[in-house]
């Protein structure tokens, strides 16, 4: 019989030898570098945001449909940030489990936050099918190693009528915003970081880049529809900041 080679991983952005050398390499190295920036995570993302905060995400939450009585999963949680606000709108921190492939960030998570934690990847979640009733994931889509992967888990532990919300940063359509982008996220954000720590600059710059090379937006949509999701949209604020959320049909 003639061998099939099985598809090639949908990945969100192609590899970045300059960072980790092998493909192989990418998820040892951005597990070490986020447990090494771990504890000043918080103050580098206040100069990353560009003063959205918290404000934006429980905004985003609440738009998605983020309601008391449904149990969360934020996965990639990392200091907490996401998951602090589905506790804000949901009143039950035990309602919202967190998690992350970085023990650094977990240790983090749970100095700021009374909820369940977890380590895990998002492309084999620790969680029985059709369990959660929401799904986050804030500013770490382009980290993940395949996206039909990670969707086809989300869609798996979903309930039917559940919510996914992917928050994410993409890269600016038009040539002065790229290039105030490229200035500001790739070139000061990273600069500023660095006072901090010297790994801190090396994950700022990293995200640029992440960011830079990101597949577009109708890609990762078209990702989602096709492991089964529906109602997928995308809304984008200041040209940058971008709310991917989908909804598992069957309620």
């Amino acid at each position: 019989m003639p061998q099939t080679t099985p598809p090639a991983p949908a990945a969100p952005h192609p590899p970045l030898p300059g960072y980790y050398g092998a493909p192989i390499a990418r998820v040892g190295f951005l597990r070490q570098l986020f447990d090494d920036t771990a504890p000043q995570y918080d103050r580098i993302n206040r100069i990353f945001s560009l003063g959205t905060g918290g404000w934006y995400r429980r905004k985003a939450l609440a738009r998605a449909g983020l309601r008391p009585g449904q149990r969360v999963l934020d996965v990639a949680v990392g200091t907490g940030l996401v998951a602090r606000e589905a506790v804000r709108l949901t009143g039950e921190p035990d309602a919202v489990l967190g998690l992350d492939p970085s023990g650094g960030m977990l240790a983090e998570a749970r100095r700021h936050l009374p909820i369940p934690l977890i380590q895990g990847r998002a492309e084999a979640l620790p969680l029985p099918a059709e369990s959660i009733d929401f799904l986050s994931m804030g500013y770490a889509l382009r980290h993940v190693a395949d996206l039909d992967v990670a969707f086809a888990e989300f869609h798996r532990v979903l309930r039917p009528g559940g919510t996914v919300l992917l928050l994410e940063i993409g890269r600016p359509d038009g040539a002065f915003a790229h290039a105030a982008a490229r200035t500001y996220l790739g070139r000061v954000v990273p600069a500023l970081s660095r006072l901090t720590a010297p790994r801190a600059g090396t994950l700022m710059g990293y995200y640029w880049d992440t960011i830079e090379a990101c597949v577009p937006a109708a890609t990762i949509l078209r990702h989602l529809s096709r492991q089964g999701f529906a109602e997928v949209r995308c809304e984008t604020a200041l040209g940058l900041f971008r709310a991917y959320t989908a909804r598992r049909p069957g309620a």
